[in-house]
Parts: structure tokens; sequence; C-alpha cells
């Protein structure tokens, strides 16, 4: 089990959602501790904590477009264009591949970040080979193609660009009302029904919201950016994820009925589920926050997984088990036939894609 760091006991810095620094075993990751003395002078002289600068590094991988065979996701491709999240959401299921990188899923995570500029022009390329077969790519799957450093790298927009040039189906999740910067592109993908989004509500409270999801827009601006990508004629499903036992899961009804009320075409929800050092983090930041329902939370979230912190199953680590989790379904399913809408999420069209013409390539002489 990954072990925490010595001074996790520091009070958590003001825009961020982990708490520490946590390390990783799975890696041989050394542990990043914060300094004990520098703790101590903080504290002796009444100081804040200074706040951590966001980090961008700049990566060129050879590929882009990422397969796999999960029947637990709707899409077998996706293309992560960040590393990393600065939304700090402290639930994150992303936050464990940052140690591959020998870097902390903790506040590593959400402060140093890569950023992949070549992804369109790799993604022309993959598009480009005569093997290649159509099907909708993911946007989102790990880290949010919208968060802050999008508007400044528009990674995200270069591939929305290649998306519309080549008619190739694109589905796209994101918890930022940035998603409506590109509306433009996104209503010309979705007159040729070549795009849906999905875009992730936790929690109406804006006290939890902030300590959830510290740098993510708030889910006034979300449901806002629903209702604009909907009256643009785009396909919109909101996902209630994650569901926080005793601390968020009395707001399904709420979420569901303010997510009709702005135009959302359909409604799901997933439990939270805490892989690796996810777990000992989401421990840390209820100990901070919640200390008096971190034994409850804790003990909700075992029985929805088997016992454990985490179920990695397939079929089950997105829907949870036992009778919480059934709860959670049943009350969602209520909800979503009250406020009229559907649990199915969209269909994308793969019969118009033409593959991009490639600079020297002997098709650009006709």
């Amino acid at each position: 089990m990954p072990s925490q760091s010595k001074h996790s006991c520091a009070p958590p810095l003001k825009g961020r959602g982990a708490v520490s620094n946590l390390d990783s075993q799975r890696f041989n990751l050394p542990s990043r501790e914060a300094d004990g003395d520098w703790l101590d002078d903080l504290a002796k002289d009444e100081l804040p904590l200074p706040g951590l600068r966001t980090e961008v590094t700049i990566e060129h991988p050879r590929s882009i477009l990422s397969f796999n065979t999960s029947p637990d996701l709707p899409f077998d491709r996706s293309i992560n264009a960040y590393r990393g999240c600065e939304h700090g959401c402290v639930y994150c299921y992303a936050r464990p591949t940052h140690a591959y990188h020998d870097l902390s899923p903790g506040l590593d995570f959400e402060t140093r970040l890569f950023a992949k500029p070549d992804a369109a022009s790799l993604l022309r390329q993959t598009l480009a080979r005569p093997s290649y077969n159509p099907a909708p790519i993911a946007l989102g799957t790990n880290t949010d193609p919208y968060q802050p450093i999008e508007k400044d790298y528009r990674i995200t927009r270069d591939i929305l660009e290649v998306m519309h040039e080549t008619g190739h189906p694109v589905a796209i999740t994101t918890k930022s009302n940035r998603i409506v910067d590109d509306l433009a592109i996104l209503r010309k993908l979705a007159k040729r029904d070549l795009v849906g989004v999905a875009i992730s509500v936790t929690s109406l409270d804006r006290h939890v919201h902030r300590l959830l999801e510290p740098r993510a827009p708030s889910a006034i601006k979300r449901l806002d950016a629903v209702r604009q990508l909907s009256d643009a004629g785009i396909y919109v499903h909101v996902n209630i994820a994650p569901v926080v036992p005793a601390i968020t899961d009395h707001e399904i009804e709420t979420i569901t009925e303010a997510a009709a009320a702005k135009g959302a075409s359909s409604l799901s929800i997933i439990p939270l589920r805490l892989p690796h050092e996810v777990a000992p983090l989401f421990e840390e930041w209820l100990e901070s926050h919640f200390p008096d329902r971190k034994d409850k939370v804790m003990n909700i979230i075992a029985s929805m997984r088997g016992g454990k912190r985490n179920d990695p199953r397939f079929h089950a680590r997105m829907r949870g088990s036992g009778p919480w989790a059934r709860l959670l379904h049943q009350r969602t399913k209520i909800a979503v036939r009250k406020h009229g809408l559907g649990t199915t999420k969209f269909a994308l069209r793969t019969d118009l894609f033409k593959p991009p013409i490639l600079p020297g390539s002997q098709m650009e002489l006709f």
C-alpha cells in the first residue's frame, strides 16, 4: 500500500486539491516530503503556506492515438492532449499515471503538467494511413481537454479542426465551460452528427465544489455551458461523476433537475472509485476537510467496492456493487425518468470520414 508523506498533516494549500505529495511504492518513487523545519517556521510565525506555481513541460510523443479493449468504455480509442490536470480534483482516477514519470500523484499531478502541441499533426498522420478504420475518438478520458492551459496551447481546438476537415466523429468529456470557446466548430461538427459532449457535474454546493475541484469551473458555469451547447444543436450528456457518498450523494435529484432545465439530453452517474494512490490521497483530503465523516465515507465506499477501497473488475468498477450502489442507480433512474432525460449516450456517424491529404504526398498533386 502506498505510504503517506511524513508531513501530510500540513494544512492544505489554497487552490489545490491534494493535501500532500504522496509517494508511490509501485514505481520506486521517492517521497516528496515538505521540509519539516520550513513548516515549523511557518507555523511559528503564523505565515501562510506559499502557493504552488503550475509548470508545463512540452512533450513530443511519437504517436497520439491510444487504443483500448475495455468492456466498460463505449469507445476503443482516445487522445489525451495533456498529462496531469490543473483542475486539482482530489478524486481523479488519472492521478496514478503521474507515477510513471517519477512524479507524485498528489500535488505534482496538478502542478507539473505536460502538453503535446504536436497532437493534431500526429493525428493527421494516423488518419492518413490506408489501414485506418474510423470510429469515434474520445477526448477527456484521462485528463480534461479544456483545463486552464488549453487557453494558451489550443491543442484540443487543433484536434477538432482535424476532425472537421476529415469528417471524423469525436466524443468530448469535460468539466469546464471553456468548451464553449469552440462552439462554432462544434456546431459544424454537430450538423453532421460528428460530435457529442459529456459534461461532468459533481456538486451544486459551492463550498464542497471548492474543496473537491478547486480549479475547475463551478457547477453553475458548467450548466450554463450545457445550455449553450444544447441551444447550438449539440448533444449534451451530463455525468454526475463521481458521486461521493455522505458528501454529494444527496444531490443526485437536484443535479438531474438542473441538467434537464438546461437542455441536457441524457444523464448518468459513476460512484466514487479510488484506484492505487487515489485512495490515500482521498483519505488525507477527508481528514483535512471532513474528519467527522471520514470513517462513514470510507465504510460506504468499501461496501460498494467488495469490501475494499477499489474494485478494478470490469463491469463493476464504473457502477459499484451492493445495496448502496444499487440505491444510487435506482434514485438516478427515477430522477432521469421524472425529468424526461435519457440514459443512453450519443451515436455518431463514421461514414463521412475522408483521410487527410498530407503535405508532400502524391494525392496533394490532384
